[in-house]
């Protein structure tokens, strides 16, 4: 079971930050034999017997996925004050007769950085 149930709070009544981009997002993927996948909201459930593709880690690639695809766009994030806000998660399941499932990931966040 893949489960991502952490808050951070942000702050934003004050003037101290700008909005730097909106709608970046990331995704993951991971296949497997002999199992079934049941996508819940911001939940991901998998019942399988082998891994065939990915590495099972999916928020964690969704998210670095994320950071990748808003570098690409903005530039490094090192030495920056950012925060990620409005996060959603969808997730996603292709199940074939239980020879196959899949189970996929998508992170979708607008990024604020503080001054």
């Amino acid at each position: 079971m893949f489960t991502s149930l952490n808050t951070t709070n942000v702050d934003l009544r004050e003037a101290n930050y700008k909005i730097v981009a909106t709608n970046v997002s990331g995704t993951s993927e991971a296949g497997y034999l002999f199992g079934f996948t049941l996508p819940n909201g911001p939940l991901t459930n998998t019942l399988a017997l082998f891994r065939v593709s990915g590495s099972g880690l999916l928020y964690q690639e969704a998210l670095s996925d994320l950071w990748k695809n808003y570098e690409s766009a903005n530039g490094s994030v090192a030495g920056k004050r950012l925060a990620l806000v409005n996060v959603r998660y969808d997730t996603d399941a292709l199940n074939a007769l239980f020879l196959y499932t899949s189970a996929k990931v998508n992170i979708r966040a607008d990024v604020v950085e503080f001054e």
